[in-house]
């Protein structure tokens, strides 16, 4: 029995896709450890590490980035 899923990579967690943050737009070809990963309104967000360290005090308190 097959699913109608079968052969559909889509999503695959080992497919590696570059990244870019969502704040400055700089990209890089995988997730570096350095970087910060936000899920805001189910939507899975990079920020780069000087974008990060930016806005260290707003991450914390756990804002959005729309009140960066």
């Amino acid at each position: 029995m097959t699913s109608p899923h079968d052969g559909d990579d889509e999503g695959s967690a080992t497919e590696s896709k570059p990244l870019a943050c969502a704040r400055c737009g700089v990209r890089a070809d995988g997730p570096p450890p350095t970087w910060t990963l936000s899920v805001e309104n189910g939507v899975r967000l990079h920020y780069c590490e000087r974008c990060s360290r930016e806005n260290l005090r707003a991450i914390e308190g756990r804002l959005d980035s729309q009140w960066w």
